[in-house]
């Protein structure tokens, strides 16, 4: 089911859609594999036709499972674009195709839903990231008592 619109329908007043619709309708092909994008895609628009153009306005909302890229713990986090907008012309050059008398909306959402993936997902704006665990700590010695990587090096006879 993609978000498609009949033009004949907005003629005399505008539309109002909610709903939901699965993510693999959207075809989003995410390649980054800190986020997936496995479950329903909230919306609630309003749809309406200008002189020339559609205008559909409202809220998006989708629930991404995410790694840190930090600490790599998995995490949920919600993408919301509360004012999402679409100017749609239907003359011109930029001209939308129509298929039918029906505009499909479902390009124009999954755009700007990709658009608002986050670059580097992080479970705490402050993560620490993963916990190191030197030699040292290991052995139950401090760094002072271990030898420096590097003095293994300044042991070699190079002629």
């Amino acid at each position: 089911m993609s978000l498609k619109i009949n033009l004949r329908h907005l003629e005399d007043h505008g539309l109002r859609l909610k709903g939901e619709m699965p993510v693999a309708e959207l075809d989003l092909c995410v390649a980054d594999e800190l986020i997936r994008a496995e479950r329903l895609l909230h919306y609630d628009l309003s749809v309406e036709l200008l002189h020339d153009a559609v205008l559909a306005r409202g809220k998006l909302a989708l629930t991404l499972d995410c790694e840190c890229s930090r600490c790599l713990k998995k995490f949920k986090t919600d993408l919301k674009l509360v004012g999402w907008a679409a100017h749609l012309p239907l003359e011109g050059e930029d001209k939308v195709s129509i298929d039918n008398d029906c505009v499909d909306l479902t390009p124009f959402v999954r755009e700007d839903i990709l658009l608002s993936f986050p670059q580097h997902p992080l479970c705490k704006t402050d993560c620490a990231g993963l916990k190191q665990k030197s030699k040292a700590s290991k052995a139950g010695g401090d760094d002072e008592s271990q030898p420096a990587l590097w003095a293994e090096l300044d042991k070699l006879k190079l002629k």
